[in-house]
């Protein structure tokens, strides 16, 4: 029998009488739910059937978690029954979420890609056999759908009100950051599209760290550096690629730990001021993300575009970003050796050092950095 591609979407609430979740506690419980899905290749369904696990999307808020499993299965009922067992299981097993109750677990299918994978099933196109790279190809076939107007009316407005929501979140930036002002008639941005760029950096939040933590654990079970490995990666490899030998699974630690640091303050403190290179990149790569979910959705206009460059002149401002990927491209030319450490800006430990005694990095990306500096 053949396999039809189903997106299950799982639905996760906190038990009853429960606090809400905060910022750090939502990417523990986004840690805790994507180690449960990593460590499972698959699920058996009724009468022994196999059903393949091949890629998830993951996201957390104040009451709980939504989880979208793409599997193939032989039919909707089996991969519903599979997917509710395997979520169910992944609770049960984490003592922090055993008390978690599943209030959803129904298929969403595609049927674009439902059909793609019917006529594949035993044809020249079957699916690659490798689920990184099977993931690939879903997901690009996923944003083809969304980007050629697939989605509702209802979902693009759904989403608008969605991501607006999010912008008071964003406690470190106010809407005069993203060129709105409530009583200047001399604003450069609107205030739809100036909340529309402040939740979607809020949004890209759990995206960004959820793929970082996924580049941690690839090259923790590879053992390679970024620049030995040949697979998928979601940052890691956007990185100023003359240095991906340096970019160790101890490097990814401490890129992820600045992550989880630097967007929580983004969402906790009254003012965020940018600690290190390391936050630099990181700032630039969630706008990245930000933009995305906007584009996906059709909500990407010039309004937005314009209240993100206002963002990025105040908060990069004193940043030297752009430069460090010039210096690293000089340093390349000239011929060095960009798997040892350099002097200066080539220097990839520097990356997590602050810019000065006022800025903060978390403890436990600085330490390496520091104890070098300290034995120099």
């Amino acid at each position: 029998m053949g396999c039809v591609t189903y997106v299950v979407s799982v639905d996760t609430c906190l038990p009853d009488g429960a606090a809400e979740l905060d910022a750090l506690q939502r990417e523990g419980v986004l840690f805790l739910l994507r180690k449960g899905i990593d460590a499972i290749d698959a699920v058996e369904g009724p009468d022994g059937v196999e059903v393949e696990i091949f890629d998830s999307i993951l996201a957390a808020h104040s009451g709980g978690a939504l989880l979208k499993l793409f599997v193939d299965a032989p039919d909707l009922e089996t991969a519903e029954d599979a997917v509710r067992e395997a979520v169910g299981e992944i609770l049960e097993q984490s003592e922090l979420l055993g008390e978690w109750q599943i209030t959803k677990c129904e298929v969403e299918l595609h049927p674009e890609i439902a059909q793609q994978s019917l006529d594949a099933a035993d044809g020249p196109d079957v699916p690659p056999a490798d689920p990184a790279a099977r993931a690939a190809q879903h997901a690009e076939a996923r944003a083809e759908a969304a980007t050629a107007g697939k989605l509702t009316n209802d979902e693009v407005e759904a989403m608008r009100v969605k991501v607006r929501a999010m912008a008071p979140r964003l406690t470190a930036f106010g809407l005069d950051s993203f060129g709105w002002y409530e009583n200047d008639d001399e604003s450069s941005v609107d205030r739809e599209h100036a909340e529309l760029a402040a939740g979607a950096l809020v949004y890209a939040i759990d995206l960004l760290v959820d793929q970082l933590f996924h580049d941690v654990k690839t090259l923790s079970e590879t053992r390679k550096s970024v620049e030995e490995y040949d697979g998928l990666l979601w940052y890691l490899d956007d990185l100023p690629a003359q240095f991906a030998a340096q970019y160790t699974v101890l490097f990814a630690r401490r890129f992820l730990v600045t992550a989880v640091s630097f967007t929580g303050r983004l969402t906790r403190d009254e003012s965020v001021r940018l600690g290190c290179v390391a936050e630099e990149f990181l700032l630039n790569f969630l706008l990245r993300e930000a933009e995305v979910v906007l584009d996906t959705y059709g909500l990407l206009s010039e309004g937005v575009a314009s209240a993100w460059e206002a963002f990025a002149d105040e908060a990069l401002e004193d940043s030297d970003c752009e430069p460090w990927y010039e210096t690293a491209t000089d340093e390349a030319d000239e011929g060095s050796d960009a798997s040892k450490p350099q002097a200066g800006a080539v220097d990839v430990e520097r990356w997590f050092t602050p810019f000065d005694e006022r800025c903060f990095v978390h403890p436990y990306a600085v330490n390496e950095a520091v104890e070098r500096e300290s034995t120099a």
